[in-house]
């Protein structure tokens, strides 16, 4: 047996469609204006459950898993883009009804009727509000970088073969009749040696520039928000 919902109830459930996938939460109640029964429940679907469509509560049932509606999942987010303002008006009835192929509750004079009473009661209905984050990015400067060249100094040792002349007495037997004098003789003989020789050349050896890249990363984010609850209470009459 089908026991009756209760708009307490319904806040926050998971709604599952009649093919056992879950389509999302339940956000807002909407009572029938003449049993002041639910009659509809909003869901948020989409990016972020940014978005609210209404579900119909004909048939539906509420379990452990969840609220249980006799609609698919494409249904539901296929459904006509309605104003979730507390109260549906009839046109606004009509198109849902239409949509998920249900039958008119009420014949038109009676829907009229039914509007009339509804302007009567404005006081009993509510509009319930919560609040949503809103993640985005936005780029900011984080630091400068520039590009600096300086001079150091340093020390470089670098072997290289150097050679110089030095001088050798060769002495060779005079054979035959030579003869010589006796007297003084001077004679110079000039030594040559290398040194090495240092020098610098500026040579380019490299070229620097900067450049950027974007590298993607995940950062999760979290703050707090705030939701309106409304539940149904009674005073018994003593």
């Amino acid at each position: 047996m089908t026991r009756t919902l209760r708009p307490q109830e319904l806040i926050d459930s998971t709604v599952v469609d009649s093919h056992g996938s879950k389509i999302g939460k339940v956000g807002t109640v909407y009572l029938a204006d003449d049993t002041r029964r639910p009659e509809w429940v909003t869901v948020r679907t989409g990016l972020f459950g940014h978005k609210e469509s209404f579900v119909p509560l004909n048939g539906a049932a509420l379990d452990n898993d969840g609220l249980h509606v006799n609609v698919d999942k494409d249904q539901v987010t296929e459904a006509p883009q309605t104003e979730a303002d507390g109260h549906l008006s009839q046109s606004d009835s009509n198109l849902l009804y239409q949509h998920y192929g249900m039958p008119m509750p009420r014949t038109a004079p009676d829907a009229q009727r039914k509007d009339k009473r509804t302007d009567t009661r404005q006081g009993e209905a509510m509009t319930r509000s919560e609040e949503h984050l809103n993640v985005g990015t936005e780029q900011i400067e984080t630091g400068h970088v520039r590009l600096r060249k300086y001079v150091v100094a340093e020390e470089q040792q670098v072997t290289v073969p150097v050679s110089h002349e030095e001088v050798r007495v060769e002495r060779e037997p005079i054979t035959g009749e030579a003869r010589g004098e006796i007297g003084e003789q001077e004679q110079e003989v000039v030594l040559h040696a290398e040194k090495p020789i240092v020098s610098k050349e500026t040579t380019a050896v490299e070229r620097v520039r900067l450049g950027t890249e974007t590298v993607t990363e995940e950062q999760t984010v979290s703050g707090k928000v705030r939701k309106e609850q409304i539940e149904v209470t009674r005073d018994d009459e003593k």
